[in-house]
């Protein structure tokens, strides 16, 4: 059977643990063949450094994705993440026009922000344009801020606790018609984890672990990337989730023991071989 491929809208940063350099490794370890397509490339994340490189890849991206389409290429999925500029999400919606066939799981990180607060390079027409390109999702995965945006209401009133987040990705799944994975959503005191609307089946399931008391960058990217590449071996959406909580928190207790600065984000690395069982599901 052919190694199923993923095309990974990302941007890609040299150092910092976060977008390609997280999707690429946690794919491949999968068993999954991950083709990036690169929305920028900076020296480093922009969350903790100054002085960072930026080199724009708005225009490279129509011509990567003509490319692929002249070579009649198929993909089990597309993942998209964090985008560079509003001309970027018309690309994106194009790229899944052009490449979305019958069995094809699309997957939008919403990355719009964090703590409440939206990020610098996202202005209002961004978000809107996010929101739009989430509408031909099959699976989003926001987080609590990411997911007020898309709801258009202050985070401040997002409703709060278990039954809050089973209200939030219920009223984000458009009526049924996508599944939603909130991301960072705990279901109790000392715990986080994700709340999930499947799709599949109309039905809500808080998949919660124990949480490490720190933060990290990055852990967004590593999520939404071990969910993509379950769902690509034929899991279902609770399982995948499954999946990403508990190796998000075992990255999130290696991290923390080593004392790593928040800024390099989770010590992943060494841990890839927890993922490789998946690839004996092609």
């Amino acid at each position: 059977m052919m190694t199923p491929r993923v095309a990974a809208i990302h941007d890609m940063s040299g150092f910092g643990r976060c977008s390609l350099t997280v999707a690429i490794p946690i794919l491949s370890a999968m068993g999954v063949q991950c083709c990036p397509l690169p929305t920028a490339f900076l020296s480093t994340h922009t969350g903790g450094f100054e002085g960072f490189t930026f080199l724009d890849m708005t225009d490279e991206m129509p011509k990567v994705a003509a490319h692929w389409k002249q070579l009649d290429l198929g993909f089990r999925a597309l993942y998209s993440g964090f985008l560079g500029s509003e001309r970027q999400i018309g690309i994106v919606e194009d790229f899944i026009q052009n490449f979305c066939a019958d069995g094809t799981i699309v997957v939008v990180d919403p990355v719009m922000g964090d703590h409440g607060k939206v990020y610098q390079t996202y202005t209002p027409a961004m978000c809107a344009g996010t929101a739009h390109l989430a509408a031909q999702a099959d699976v989003i995965t926001p987080n609590l801020t990411e997911a007020a945006l898309l709801l258009g209401i202050p985070y401040e009133d997002l409703p709060a606790g278990e039954a809050g987040c089973r209200e939030i990705v219920e009223k984000l799944s458009l009526e049924g018609r996508r599944s939603v994975v909130l991301t960072g959503a705990a279901a109790g005191e000392d715990a986080t984890g994700a709340v999930c609307f499947d799709a599949a089946d109309g039905r809500v399931h808080a998949v919660q672990t124990e949480r490490v008391p720190r933060e990290f960058h990055g852990t967004g990217d590593v999520f939404a990337s071990v969910l993509t590449g379950a769902l690509v071996q034929g899991a279902s959406l609770t399982e995948a989730a499954r999946a990403a909580v508990d190796f998000v928190k075992l990255c999130a207790e290696r991290t923390a023991a080593e004392g790593l600065p928040m800024r390099e984000g989770v010590d992943f690395e060494p841990l890839l071989g927890a993922l490789t069982a998946w690839g004996a599901r092609t």
